[in-house]
C-alpha cells in the first residue's frame, strides 16, 4: 500500500526533487518546464554530439585516473599492492572489464541517469572481489521500513533484490537517498536541440534551396497549371539534376529564407552551450566553435574543470567506495584514493616544476620522484634535500660548514 501511495504521489508531483518518502524512489521531476518537450531517452540524447562529447569527456577523464589503495600503520601510509582491495580498484574490477572501462560505464550512468550502480561480489570473509555495473534503467531503489535501502535489479526477465551492502551506489545531485536524473531534468534543452536539428535537416535536405514561385503575365488554365507545375517541380524541390529553361516572359522568384534568417545556427550553438552547462563541461573541451584556438586562457579553463567538476566527482566516488565496498576492518586500516597527479602526465613542464618544488623543500627524495615517473632506482638517491633559506638563522653556520658553503642542507 505504501508503494502505491508513493507512486501516486510522484505522479501528482508531491515532494518533487526535494521530496523524501519510503518505498520506491523516483529520480524524475514532478512537473515539466514545457508541455510539449519530448522524452528522447538515452539513445536519442547520445545522438547529439554535444551530449556525447560531454559524457565522454567527463567519463574518460575520471576513468583515466589510477585508483590507489593505501595501508596505514603507525601514522605511515604505504601502497597496499598485495591487498585484495588494491587489485579490485586498481587492476581488475571484474573478469570482463578493465578499470577504465568500468569507471567509464559508471560515469555514463551517473551523468545521464543521476545514479550509477554496481553489484558487489564478496568472498567468504566479506571482502569485495568483483564489481559489476548495473544499468541505471534496470535498477529500482527502495527505502525499507527500517531506513535501509534495497535495490531491485531486472535482467533477462529475472528480478534480483540486492541489499545496500552489496551495491555500490554513486548519486548525483539529489536528496541524499537517490540522485536526480539529469537527462529528465534537461528534457526541454534536448528537445529544443532535437527540433533544431530536425529543422536543419529538412532545410539542408532540400539542398538548402527553399520553394520559389513562377511569375507569368498571362492567366493559365487548370491543365496548363498542372503541366507547368510538373515541368518545373525541380525548382521547388531544389534538385540540380538538369537545367530549367523558362519560356516567354516567365520568371522564377526564389523565396530566400536562409538558415541564418531562421536562426538555426544561433539556436544550435546556444543549445551546445546549454548542454555543456548541464554537464559542467567548458564548451572549449568539446571543441565548440566559440573558442577557436588553444591559448594561455585555455590552461585556466582546464584547471578549473579539474578543480570544480572532476575533483568533487572523485570525492563522491572515494566516499561511496569507502562506505559500500570496504569492510569495517578495511576502513580502519586502509584508504582508497584517486591519484590526481595523473592529470599532469600530459604536461612535462608542469610536472617537472612540481617535482622541483617538492625536492627543494624536502617533501620527497629523488628516488621517489624517479619512482613516480616509472624510472629505475639509482643507489644514493633516497636522501632528502632542502634549500638553506628554510633553515633557522641560528643554524646558518652549521649549514654552511656541513655543505661546504654551497647553501644546501642534507636532512638525514
Amino acid at each position: 500500500m505504501a508503494k502505491i501511495f508513493t507512486t501516486v504521489g510522484r505522479w501528482f508531483g508531491w515532494g518533487g526533487a526535494l521530496g523524501e518518502s519510503g518505498g520506491q524512489q523516483s529520480t524524475k521531476p514532478g512537473s515539466s518546464l514545457t508541455e510539449i518537450a519530448r522524452d528522447l531517452g538515452v539513445d536519442g540524447a547520445l545522438q547529439m554530439s554535444a551530449v556525447w562529447a560531454c559524457i565522454e569527456r567527463r567519463a574518460s577523464a575520471v576513468a583515466s585516473l589510477p585508483f590507489f589503495v593505501y595501508e596505514q600503520k603507525a601514522g605511515q601510509k604505504t601502497l597496499a599492492r598485495t591487498a585484495r582491495l588494491y587489485a579490485l580498484l586498481h587492476d581488475t574490477p571484474n573478469s570482463r572489464m578493465t578499470p577504465f572501462e568500468f569507471w567509464r560505464a559508471m560515469m555514463m550512468n551517473h551523468d545521464l541517469r543521476g545514479n550509477a550502480y554496481a553489484r558487489i561480489d564478496r568472498a567468504a570473509d566479506g571482502e569485495a572481489v568483483a564489481l559489476w555495473p548495473m544499468p541505471a534503467d534496470q535498477v529500482t531503489p527502495f527505502v525499507l521500513d527500517d531506513g535501509a535501502m534495497a535495490y531491485e535489479y531486472t535482467i533477462n526477465g529475472s528480478v534480483a533484490i540486492l541489499a545496500e551492502t552489496n551495491v555500490l551506489h554513486l548519486k548525483n545531485l539529489g536528496n541524499g537517498t537517490v540522485g536526480l536524473s539529469k537527462l529528465e531534468f534537461m528534457r526541454a534543452t534536448t528537445d529544443e536541440q532535437a527540433k533544431a536539428a530536425d529543422n536543419a535537416s529538412k532545410v539542408f535536405g532540400n539542398s538548402g534551396k527553399p520553394t520559389g514561385v513562377l511569375m507569368i503575365d498571362t492567366i493559365l488554365k487548370d491543365k496548363q497549371r498542372e503541366s507547368l507545375r510538373a515541368s518545373y517541380a525541380e525548382l521547388a524541390s531544389g534538385s540540380t539534376s538538369r537545367l530549367a529553361v523558362l519560356e516567354a516572359n516567365m520568371k522564377y522568384q526564389q523565396l530566400s529564407i536562409s538558415p541564418q534568417d531562421q536562426q538555426l545556427l544561433e539556436t544550435r550553438n546556444f543549445g551546445i552551450e546549454e548542454i555543456c552547462r548541464w554537464f559542467d563541461v567548458p564548451p572549449v573541451l568539446v571543441h565548440h566553435a566559440n573558442v577557436t584556438t588553444w591559448g594561455s586562457g585555455i590552461a585556466e579553463i582546464v584547471d578549473g574543470f579539474h578543480k570544480f567538476s572532476l575533483r568533487p566527482m572523485l570525492v563522491n566516488i572515494e566516499q561511496a567506495v569507502r562506505k559500500r565496498v570496504m569492510t569495517p576492518r578495511q576502513r580502519a586500516t586502509m584508504s582508497a584514493e584517486f591519484s590526481l597527479d595523473a592529470l599532469l602526465r600530459g604536461n612535462p613542464k608542469d610536472r617537472a616544476e612540481n617535482y622541483a618544488r617538492l625536492l627543494q623543500n624536502g617533501v620527497i627524495n629523488i628516488a621517489e620522484a624517479r619512482q613516480l615517473e616509472g624510472w629505475p632506482y639509482i643507489e644514493g638517491t633516497e636522501t632528502l634535500h632542502a634549500q638553506s633559506n628554510l633553515v633557522p638563522v641560528s643554524s646558518l653556520g652549521k649549514v654552511q660548514a656541513a655543505s661546504g658553503g654551497g647553501g644546501t642542507v642534507i636532512a638525514q
